[in-house]
């Protein structure tokens, strides 16, 4: 891979690939150098950097104030690029609205078993109540179903999100690849579980890098152990210059 930071684009997922997964949605820690290292780069790179995730942008700005990241939420629903923001409107989704009401009461004697409204999606986690993952999966399958085509499943660790058809993490990769500053560049997309394939799929068609962080099974071509390891490799690339993921390492 050649040591020219102009010519890639560089996305990164939060939840378990920037930060380290925390038993309640609410209470993810970002390191405190990470802010820096992301901007470091984002300059290196010509502002062709973005946060990818499943996570609202406004729950994203509020982490790394006062920075303002180019990035993706509710995995793509809404986006900002170059500084221009796109926001998914919940009322726009009256159905999925009743069903976050209809979620928290099935669950409602579930301790354990957290309903995580996102505005124009509906997360349900059950990482603090293992026992209860059939539960959890049928609750959320139900709840597809009956919303219809235009709603699907995502999986992820621990948990079961409800969101529109369109949304998809290798889709708004693409949407990005199609502006400036990403356009023309080679895409690196970094994440660590099954919400991340697609965007993987998508960075490996344009001949990029994907990297999975963790084990489980994966098309991503590079693989690191942790978030930390992680945070390691974006502040040597960001303060030394050397580009990483040329192996299991950097």
């Amino acid at each position: 891979m050649p040591d020219a930071d102009g010519t890639y684009a560089l996305f990164l997922d939060f939840d378990g690939t920037l930060v380290d997964i925390v038993e309640r949605p609410d209470a993810v820690v970002v390191d405190a150098g990470l802010p820096e290292i992301l901007t470091r780069l984002e300059q290196k790179l010509g502002g062709a950097l973005a946060i990818i995730s499943g996570r609202p942008v406004e729950f994203l700005d509020g982490r790394f104030v006062p920075h303002e990241f180019d990035m993706a939420g509710l995995h793509g629903l809404e986006h900002r690029i170059g500084g221009r923001l796109s926001m998914c409107d919940p009322v726009e989704h009256p159905a999925l609205r009743a069903m976050v009401k209809r979620l928290r009461e099935i669950v409602a004697g579930k301790e354990g078993v957290l309903i995580e409204d996102k505005g124009c999606s509906v997360a349900v986690h059950w990482r603090l109540a293992p026992h209860e993952k059939e539960f959890a999966l049928a609750t959320a399958q139900a709840a597809v179903e009956a919303l219809g085509g235009d709603y699907r499943v995502q999986h992820g660790k621990a948990v079961a999100e409800i969101l529109p058809s369109a949304a998809g993490k290798g889709k708004v990769i693409e949407r990005f690849l199609h502006e400036a500053p990403y356009k023309g560049r080679r895409p690196i997309f970094i994440g660590d579980d099954l919400t991340d394939e697609n965007g993987f799929k998508t960075v490996n068609a344009h001949g990029g890098v994907s990297v999975r962080i963790g084990a489980g099974e994966t098309i991503a071509k590079v693989r690191l152990g942790t978030p930390a390891d992680l945070r390691h490799c974006l502040s040597t690339w960001a303060f030394e210059g050397s580009l990483p993921f040329k192996g299991d390492d950097c």
